[in-house]
């Protein structure tokens, strides 16, 4: 993580799963310049874990909330946390 980033752990729950949530959440990440994992739970939630700059994390959790397009987002979970994610972001099975 940069002097400057922030990293937030959090969840997302609804219609997230068989939905390309965990791919439009990597591109979209990719394409804002983060870091950091997204996974399915045995529970039909998806977890993250998100690192980069206030302005981009700031557009994810925008972009979280709705989702792809065939997603329905019931509940956004986000919680700071001081933790390094890595370089990239990937895709946890």
């Amino acid at each position: 993580m940069g002097a400057t980033d922030l990293a937030f752990h959090g969840f997302v729950s609804g219609r997230v799963q068989g939905v390309f949530f965990r791919a439009e959440t990597r591109r979209k990440a990719i394409e804002l310049g983060l870091s950091g994992w997204v996974k399915n739970l045995d529970d039909g939630r998806l977890e993250f874990l998100i690192s980069g700059s206030e302005q981009a994390l700031a557009l994810m959790r925008t972009w979280l909330q709705v989702g792809p397009r065939l997603a329905r987002v019931d509940q956004l979970l986000l919680e700071q946390v001081n933790r390094s994610c890595g370089p990239g972001f990937h895709i946890h099975k």
